[in-house]
């Protein structure tokens, strides 16, 4: 039996978030998920945002995403451990997911991987000065204003939710620059490593590609997002590669 030795990690692919592209992101995404080998892969982590606006009812989730879903049940099906880290846009998930055989986290979560210590999660809402936008996602996580939303209709829920999640996509039209050592996210990830032993920190939210290293020696991944090309980090059990649509065709 062959070994599952690799581990694959992506995020921010904000499926929906633009009518004009959206089948043609789908399309790649689905792509990529087909393109795991199940029979060498451990597990696929969905680091946030894989939506661009999730919100599921007792009864009732988004429309479209069955092949999304169909690819995902199958790796799944041939034993891939999928773990989805809610994301900012996705983080209203209440057990679909889960009956679908996905496993669903919250930040930050510390886990060891062919002998290494990753520390990974979305990326939000991390590291000091972050105090005003942890006031916001608090009310995102708040269980009543979440029992409130669902009392809407979904018709005019998810109107709410994809105009909210609109706005915030016209806002950052500007392609977001990575400060370096100065972001929130890698000053979260210095005061990490003091306290904890970790070989390499991988996040996304950010929509940059970013690889440096820590103060401690670990390596510190941020993953870009999906606008424009495909890109995925995976983990062979000796090192942390990157991969991007054109090596899937």
């Amino acid at each position: 039996m062959e070994e599952r030795n690799l581990t694959y990690f992506v995020a921010d692919v904000h499926l929906g978030s633009n009518p004009a592209t959206a089948a043609e992101k789908e399309s790649r995404f689905v792509r990529f998920l087909r393109s795991i080998p199940p029979q060498s892969t451990d597990a696929l982590y969905l680091l946030g945002d894989i939506w661009d606006f999730w919100y599921e009812y007792r009864d009732v989730v988004p429309k479209g995403y069955a092949r999304v879903f169909a690819a995902l049940m199958d790796l799944v099906d041939n034993g891939v451990k999928v773990r989805f880290i809610r994301g900012n846009h996705d983080i209203w998930t209440y057990g679909y997911f889960q009956s679908l055989g996905i496993e669903v986290l919250d930040q930050i979560q510390e886990v060891q991987i062919g002998g290494s210590t990753f520390c990974i999660g979305h990326g939000d809402g991390l590291g000091p000065g972050m105090g005003k936008y942890n006031a916001m996602r608090s009310l995102f996580y708040n269980r009543v204003a979440q029992r409130l939303f669902s009392t809407l209709h979904p018709w005019f829920a998810y109107r709410i939710g994809r105009g909210w999640s609109n706005r915030r996509q016209k806002k950052h039209v500007t392609p977001y620059k990575w400060s370096g050592e100065k972001e929130a996210l890698y000053k979260f990830a210095v005061e990490y490593e003091k306290t904890h032993k970790v070989d390499y920190f991988v996040f996304g939210h950010y929509h940059s590609e970013v690889d440096m290293k820590t103060p401690g020696g670990a390596r510190f991944a941020v993953l870009k997002d999906w606008k424009d090309d495909s890109p995925y980090l995976y983990f062979d059990g000796r090192s942390l590669c990157s991969g991007h649509s054109r090596n899937m065709e």
